[in-house]
């Protein structure tokens, strides 16, 4: 139990680290001073570029996938790595070292499914992928693809704690997404339009 509970925190902690931050900082900006405030790649784009982009969302994915990672290789069941990937999520939309906020979790739930499912999340992928191209709008495309995520699991006959997961994750990720739902619904959405990286804001 000890160690289960170890593997928990330390989740926590590794997806509370505000990776989005930390490469603005390396770029000479804040991201959260910058375009919607949020610490995710779709927001860093907009003002360090594709490259601090990338790093951030490669980050992002590493923080969710390491720590299920290491819980699968060491042989703990299904319901323990859930509980450490539902950790490592929340620990990205509500950072200890933010002041318990944070990103949406997106690209830590790609890390988690990462590890857990590939199938799963290329689903969600492809699902995510589809709506961008037609409405170029990211935080859209997040919401549909985590929509799409629960129904997958439970398609692909993936344990019921996967299952759970599933649907705690996209609830969390849907409340994250509710000031984006609402510009959805006045038609306010900003569509993706990211800067180049020369274009960092001091």
């Amino acid at each position: 139990m000890l160690i289960e509970t170890l593997l928990i925190v330390g989740a926590y902690l590794i997806g509370s680290i505000p990776t989005g931050v930390i490469v603005g900082r390396m770029r000479g900006f804040d991201p959260r001073a910058v375009g919607s405030g949020n610490i995710g790649a779709s927001n860093v784009v907009r003002a360090g570029g594709m490259s601090a982009a990338v790093m951030t969302l490669v980050g992002d994915a590493l923080k969710g996938a390491i720590p299920v990672i290491v819980t699968r290789a060491a042989g703990f069941p299904p319901s323990t790595i859930a509980w450490v990937g539902l950790a490592a999520f929340i620990g990205a939309i509500c950072s200890v070292f933010l002041g318990f906020s944070g990103g949406k979790g997106i690209a830590c739930a790609l890390g988690i499914w990462l590890a857990i499912s590939p199938m799963a999340i290329l689903i969600a992928l492809i699902a995510f992928a589809v709506t961008l191209a037609i409405s170029r709008i990211t935080s859209l495309s997040s919401i549909v693809a985590a929509i799409a995520l629960p129904p997958t699991v439970a398609a692909l006959g993936l344990p019921r704690h996967y299952l759970l997961l599933a649907i705690l994750m996209t609830a969390l990720a849907l409340f994250r997404h509710r000031e984006n739902i609402q510009r959805l619904s006045r038609g306010e959405e900003p569509k993706f339009q990211p800067r180049r990286s020369g274009s960092a804001a001091s």
